[in-house]
């Protein structure tokens, strides 16, 4: 069997002593959420994506989302109190969080920045999201998410 390559998302939560799942699949470039959650076999609402915005103010948010839906800017830059916020560049991501597009994590970015969780994530135990790397996942519950993230539970997607 071959060995799961450790990403340094997997490193922080071992870390903080943090139980998780991790998950590894094929792929030579960044392949959308929906693919993925279908090539591990799990449920697209339990699988999330991490999105990086810039807000009216030049600060920088994550919002975290099921795969398949689409981030509300509306009720995005509500639920951060801005006027509105846009999705930042992909040339931007890495200078600013560390990440590329497809393999970005809200655990282990560069700054830590204010970070909004679907209210959705509640309906399931654990949530999957990228390990920092295209091909990584981890599987892990949102009150352990909270020891290495604050976040906040809000609806901030398109209904």
């Amino acid at each position: 069997m071959k060995k799961i390559e450790k990403t340094n998302v997997m490193r922080i939560l071992e870390q903080k002593k943090i139980e998780y799942k991790s998950y590894e699949y094929e792929t030579t470039e960044a392949i959308s959420g929906i693919e993925v959650a279908k090539v591990l076999g799990q449920d697209e609402n339990q699988v999330f994506k991490t999105l990086v915005t810039i807000g009216n103010s030049k600060t920088n948010y994550v919002f975290m989302i099921p795969v398949h839906k689409e981030l509300d800017l509306k009720k995005a830059a509500k639920a951060v109190g801005e006027k509105s916020i846009a999705m930042i560049k992909s040339k931007e991501l890495l200078p600013l969080t560390g990440y590329i597009h497809g393999g970005c994590s809200p655990i282990g970015m560069k700054k830590q920045f204010r970070t909004t969780v679907d209210v959705s994530a509640e309906n399931f135990d654990t949530i999957i999201f990228s390990g920092g790397k295209i091909g990584y996942q981890v599987e892990v519950s949102l009150e352990d998410l909270s020891k290495i993230v604050r976040f906040e539970l809000l609806d901030i997607v398109v209904e």
